[in-house]
């Protein structure tokens, strides 16, 4: 049996194939997005009508290669960005561009809604969460200041999961994943917020799609889809969620306490626990998971950009790149890279810059460049994985998904800065095997059988034994005291408007 799970990216969709007897993925394939040309400054958007031709090309690749065993697949499961919002009309048109991460436009927007509620203190007595610039709660006021014929059109808003779940069913509904990331959304109660939604617009209620379960199925594929690419009818979608949600289920944490840690195009830290994830220091976003909890979340925007610009710089292999780190010495000889290169969401500098402290005629090396860049998105990472056992995390291990997962270079690094065990999980795909365990989920239940999302990760989740790498104490303690100055840097040159 066949469980395919789709993820949407600003870069492009992919989709996967889990074969659930074989608990591995037997086809996979990925189609690029394009970018909106030509706008404003600040302005990141990409036409949602792409995202059904992605998905439509990636899902028939995906299929082709499996060929006759298409037969056999029994739901599809979707996964979406944290930010990806789509405004549709009466007749469910798209109304204009769908703004994603890394969008600036509704900036004033959330500075209006938070001193309407009395700044961060008010939004996480109301929601448990602050609505920042990319949530919905922005958008649609940026919308209903800045594009009033366009707000007024809109007859529903959905995320992009949510969007593509209702091209493939016909059915408009969402989760409290991913309701809980949209910034209207009251996340201890589950239920959308009334006062901070009638605050926006009056109308803006019955633009919001309903709330369902996230283990529950979305519908069935619709029969025109199901007919063009030669699968039943009877064919399931899940709730879908956002990938955050998806990643920590394909990483096995469903438990409480657990952390994943992926490495993709950004750095994304989840920790899961059975009760709200309220961080009064707004480092730590607050969400609902995929299994009916909650999740804490953290995000490093330059994980990948810092060692990119040394690897072009030098013009290395990724092999090469990791060759450099190896061959310097733990602290790289005081060299400290701040990699805020595009500004960052952790800590929260969203004009900031790179810096590069403490150089010396002995220490500024291509090595000891290559090792202050990684040592640099490491410690962030780490600042982040501290922050959540601040609020109460107790880990007895950090798993890793994503590309960098199959340097050891990077996971003994990462576990000398987290100061605990640091395991590869099999799954290189991330969200797509988390949004295809969540539909096969759905589908067990819809046929009577109770199949829990733990037990689903104990049998489908592989954690690679060989790979897992434990943390030098002496490191660690070296890494703790760079964490403590990369902090201090920030600390002092953001507000003297130099970072």
């Amino acid at each position: 049996m066949y469980f395919l799970g789709i993820e949407i990216t600003p870069a492009g969709t992919r989709v996967v194939a889990l074969d659930l007897e074989a608990a591995e993925v037997a086809a996979e394939a990925h189609a690029p997005h394009a970018w909106i040309e030509g706008l404003p400054p600040g302005y990141r958007e990409q036409d949602p009508a792409g995202w059904i031709n992605a998905v439509d090309h990636a899902v028939r690749e995906c299929l082709a290669a499996l060929g006759e065993r298409r037969a056999r697949v029994a739901a599809i499961g979707v996964a979406g960005p944290l930010r990806g919002f789509v405004a549709l009309d009466v007749a469910s048109r798209i109304v204009r561009p769908a703004k994603l991460a890394g969008d600036q436009s509704s900036r004033r927007q959330a500075e209006e809604i938070s001193r309407v509620f009395g700044g961060a203190p008010g939004l996480l007595e109301l929601l448990g969460q602050v609505p920042g610039v990319d949530s919905l709660a922005a958008e649609c006021l940026w919308l209903k200041q800045q594009e009033p014929y366009h707000f007024q059109k809109t007859a529903s808003f959905l995320s992009a999961q949510d969007f593509i779940a209702y091209w493939l069913t016909g059915e408009r509904a969402t989760e409290s994943g991913s309701a809980s990331a949209t910034g209207l959304f009251d996340i201890r109660t589950r239920r959308w917020s009334e006062e901070l939604v009638h605050a926006i617009d009056p109308a803006l209620a019955d633009r919001l799609p309903p709330l369902q379960a996230p283990g529950a199925a979305r519908g069935s594929l619709r029969p025109a889809l199901a007919h063009a690419w030669g699968l039943s009818e009877s064919v399931q979608v899940g709730a879908g969620g956002s990938a955050p949600q998806l990643a920590a289920l394909a990483a096995g944490c469903v438990t409480n306490g657990t952390i994943a840690v992926e490495l993709g195009a950004s750095g994304t830290i989840v920790g899961v626990q059975d009760s709200p994830v309220i961080d009064l220091r707004g480092e730590i976003s607050a969400l609902c998971s995929a299994t009916g909890g909650w999740l804490g979340l953290a995000t490093t925007t330059n994980a990948v950009t810092a060692i990119e610009l040394v690897r072009r710089h030098y013009g290395w292999t990724p092999e090469q790149f990791d060759q450099a780190v190896a061959s310097a010495p733990a602290g790289a000889d005081g060299l400290l890279f701040l990699p805020y290169l595009t500004g960052e969401s952790l800590p929260r500098l969203p004009e900031g810059c790179g810096v590069l402290h403490g150089m010396t005629l002995q220490n500024f090396s291509p090595a000891g460049f290559a090792r202050a860049a990684a040592e640099g998105v490491a410690l962030g990472l780490g600042y982040g994985v501290s922050r959540l056992a601040d609020l109460g995390f107790e880990p007895v291990e950090i798993r890793l998904l994503g590309a960098a997962a199959v340097s050891r270079t990077t996971r003994q690094l990462l576990a000398d800065v987290f100061g605990m065990p640091v395991v590869p999980v099999g799954s290189r795909q991330g969200a797509a095997i988390g949004a295809a365990m969540q539909a096969a989920v759905a589908f067990f239940r819809e046929s009577g059988e109770s199949l829990g999302f733990g037990e689903i990760a104990s049998y489908l989740v592989s954690s690679e034994a060989h790979g897992r790498c434990e943390p030098d104490p002496d490191r660690h303690e070296l890494y703790q005291h760079l964490m403590s100055r990369q902090q201090y840097l920030v600390d002092t040159l953001q507000p003297a408007g130099f970072l």
